[in-house]
């Protein structure tokens, strides 16, 4: 009997210490596996027209180097939209900004003309601040993806009025005329200074102001092209934005657009299309230095669309020379590239559809949609 008593003890001892081994292997595998962290901020930046040969192209006549190389995770969206293989702006941008599909041109809302939430807009409704820098009239067909929901792009002065619906904190481009110079004879100017914008007309003015809530209304359309005059304005915008932005304690969400990669490539202007990639790239490297600092920053790097087909035909690495040459003047159907920084990156890999942008970074954000 004292023999089984023995065999007793020792058994409920031996399988109360594998237990415990079998715990402690748990928890210890438990404590070191990485845990994916939410990022407090996001900034989408959005290269309009920009394919993998237009990088390269830009990667080529900077002598094998750009700052969007230092992303780890990449992929590629699909750009259809809901009536066209070949999308627009307006389409491309809605996609995006409310991770829902429509007709071209349409802006903000689905092909039956249901409004839908853009991403800004949320961030807002989630007491995070928000901001938008664009080289190109803060009313055109990106920006306005973001801002409004009308069922036409060039409803310009109608997109200007949608400014005055949201809560946005910062924004900052051209597009004055769209606020002054208007059918209906509204000042918006006076509407915005009412809600405590301080409201900027020039980019020299940029860097000295001082409000928490910006208009940066820098030209009476679009800005111009890089190689003709517009300057640092996208690097310099989106620096002065991310200062106002990060005072808010819960986060910020912010879009940037590198506009007139697009134009350039509709004109079937390789130099300048180079230029308007290298000022885009330059940007990058501003914003990710911010990121890799802060680190609670997603930056994720995309375009809406790839415009003119363009093919690389020869060039030198070594003295930074690249041919090019378009194979169309408008938008074609391929996919575009994705990249992503910081804090989440690794959900932006692989292939995913363009509405998946939206979805991805409301996911990120722990949002609760509509």
């Amino acid at each position: 009997m004292a023999s089984a008593s023995k065999t007793t003890k020792f058994n409920s001892g031996f399988r109360w210490t594998v237990y415990l081994s079998i715990s402690v292997i748990i928890l210890t595998s438990c404590s070191f596996e990485p845990q994916i962290k939410s990022p407090k901020n996001i900034i989408l930046m959005i290269g309009d027209g920009m394919g993998t040969t237009q990088l390269y192209a830009a990667y080529v006549a900077n002598k094998g180097h750009l700052s969007v190389e230092r992303c780890k995770y990449s992929g590629f969206a699909l750009t259809y939209c809901a009536d066209s293989l070949i999308t627009d702006s307006g389409a491309a941008g809605t996609a995006i900004a409310t991770g829902f599909k429509t007709n071209l041109k349409m802006i903000g809302m689905t092909p039956d003309s249901l409004p839908r939430t853009s991403i800004l807009k949320y961030a807002e409704q989630n007491n995070l601040a928000t901001g938008m820098v664009v080289a190109c009239d803060v009313t055109h067909a990106t920006p306005a993806a973001f801002i409004a929901n009308t069922l036409l792009r060039y409803n310009y002065e109608e997109i200007a009025l949608d400014y005055l619906k949201t809560d946005i904190d910062v924004f900052i481009g051209g597009g004055l005329s769209r606020f002054i110079n208007r059918k209906d004879s509204l000042n918006l100017i006076d509407s915005l200074l009412s809600r405590n914008y301080q409201v900027i007309y020039s980019l020299d003015s940029i860097n000295s102001a001082t409000g928490d809530k910006i208009a940066g209304l820098l030209y009476d359309i679009h800005p111009p092209k890089y190689n003709d005059g517009r300057g640092d304005l996208l690097k310099i915008g989106s620096l002065k934005a991310i200062e106002v932005l990060k005072k808010n304690k819960n986060g910020f969400f912010m879009m940037i657009e590198g506009s007139q990669i697009d134009w350039a490539a509709h004109d079937n202007q390789n130099d300048t299309l180079v230029s308007e990639v290298l000022d885009f790239d330059r940007t990058i490297n501003s914003v990710l230095d911010f990121a890799e600092k802060d680190g609670e920053t997603l930056v994720i790097i995309t375009a809406d669309h790839e415009t003119g087909g363009y093919a690389i035909i020869d060039g030198d690495i070594g003295k930074g020379i690249v041919k090019g040459v378009f194979n169309s003047d408008e938008h074609t159907g391929v996919m575009v590239p994705v990249f992503a920084f910081g804090p989440g990156a690794e959900a932006f890999t692989g292939i995913m559809d363009n509405t998946d942008i939206f979805k991805k970074i409301a996911q990120a954000f722990k949002f609760i949609l509509n």
